[in-house]
């Protein structure tokens, strides 16, 4: 079969590799359809401490082929989104509904790909970017069959990354304020669940002006092009807080949240300098792992701001996912108008090429 391999080095595609037979606990897919993100392009950089060469991908829906002895959820056959949380299932944080706090989930690697005497690692539990994949059967979590695949692939990573971020680790209530710094595949999904939750003030940035539509489409009230000198300024005169003063010593008005989907020291700042008082960073986008940020401490300590991470949406995929399927088979969730290009295997390197252009807001490889 044929697979995206990143050696340490260079990316390229690669054929007749083949994949182990499953263990007990594990699921064969047959890939469908693979989305392609900003977190690829850094593993095929180099920047993230994992081993390789590894298949690369790690967003993913396709169809169930084989299942292990012990697999009893899914059966061949079954139409599944592939989570890239591979939980042990049983430890404190998974019995929580918190499987992203799972030791089990950073670290680990097996190598089930194959071509002769070399073998090939897999890239965040997933290796979406090949014909057939092997996963744990806890990261298989069944779709109805009505739901297109190269739709449902987004759901993998960056559907519930941006509406986890939302939902599950800010819970945002009705009528708040948000700010959100990238209007790229999880910015979308971030601007969206804000819709959906209530927000009553959504403002979207980036440095791509021409993304004002989309980030409008999905739900966003106001666009800040991210150049822009004055943006925290701008932020500010659009969520006051008093149209007679200004902003005082510590920054006073501004939104309740802002998610930077961005992750860069810059754009850090900023987002922190948007908040209103009581108001909390949610640093959502993936940064190199020596990337640092700053900001002042007057503006924790005095009016009782903050800033939080989140990995992965802060989601349990069993619970989690079902009920966003639901929410695009009702309409309230945008799932097919993510997908902003479609390549076949073979056309991988314009797929990369579209999205570090910003010409793509997410592009989906396809193997069928």
């Amino acid at each position: 079969m044929r697979a995206i391999v990143y050696d340490g080095s260079t990316t390229e595609l690669i054929d007749g590799i083949e994949l182990a037979a499953p263990g007990p606990r594990d699921v064969i897919v047959d890939v469908a359809a693979a989305g392609l993100c900003q977190s690829d392009l850094s593993f095929m950089a180099g920047l993230y401490p994992v081993p390789s060469p590894a298949v690369c991908g790690h967003e993913a829906a396709g169809v169930v082929s084989a299942v292990g002895e012990a697999v009893t959820h899914v059966k061949p056959g079954d139409h599944v989104v592939i989570a890239t949380l591979a939980a042990c299932g049983v430890c404190e944080p998974c019995g929580d509904g918190r499987p992203t706090a799972c030791l089990s989930t950073l670290g680990r690697s097996r190598q089930p790909f194959t071509k002769g005497d070399d073998s090939f690692h897999t890239f965040a539990a997933t290796s979406a970017f090949a014909e057939q994949t092997i996963v744990s059967d806890i990261q298989c979590v069944k779709i109805p069959k009505d739901v297109p695949l190269a739709s449902a692939a987004l759901v993998g990573c960056g559907v519930v990354t941006g509406v986890g971020a939302v939902m599950s680790r800010a819970k945002v209530q009705r009528g708040e304020t948000a700010v959100v710094f990238g209007v790229g595949g999880v910015g979308l999904n971030v601007i969206q669940a804000l819709r959906i939750s209530g927000a009553k003030t959504i403002i979207a940035v980036d440095t791509v002006p021409e993304k004002e539509a989309l980030a409008r489409q999905f739900g966003a009230t106001h666009f800040i092009n991210g150049l822009d000198e004055d943006l925290v300024a701008q932020v500010g005169k659009i969520a006051p807080a008093s149209e007679a003063a200004d902003r005082g010593w510590f920054n006073s008005g501004g939104v309740d949240w802002a998610f930077d989907c961005v992750a860069h020291p810059d754009v850090t700042w900023n987002a922190f300098e948007c908040l209103d008082w009581e108001g909390t960073v949610v640093v959502v986008g993936v940064a190199s792992q020596t990337a640092e940020f700053r900001g002042l401490y007057t503006r924790l300590t005095q009016v009782e701001r903050g800033i939080i991470g989140c990995r992965y949406g802060s989601i349990s995929p069993h619970r989690d996912i079902p009920r966003i399927i639901e929410l695009y088979r009702s309409g309230d969730l945008l799932l097919d108008e993510l997908v902003t290009a479609s390549y076949t295997v073979e056309d991988w390197e314009s797929a990369v090429d579209d999205l570090r252009s910003g010409r793509a807001a997410r592009g989906v490889i396809t193997f069928t």
